[in-house]
């Protein structure tokens, strides 16, 4: 079972918030299918998931030192 929060779902500036990046560019890849995000009628959305599958993909390993 879900937390309440986990069905929330975020407006942009609030998703930017939590993710520490400006809103334009987390709506500019959402526009562009870079990053998940949910509809709600014309009203553009992010789920903890969204969120989490952001960070996931934004993840990288560290380059091996030379």
């Amino acid at each position: 079972m879900h937390a309440a929060g986990d069905r929330l779902l975020h407006t942009p500036e609030q998703a930017a918030a939590l993710l520490q990046v400006p809103a334009s560019w987390l709506r500019k890849k959402a526009a562009s299918g870079a990053v998940p995000s949910t509809r709600v009628g014309r009203h553009l959305r992010f789920s903890r998931q969204d969120l989490d599958d952001i960070i996931r993909v934004g993840a990288r390993s560290p380059s091996p030192r030379k």
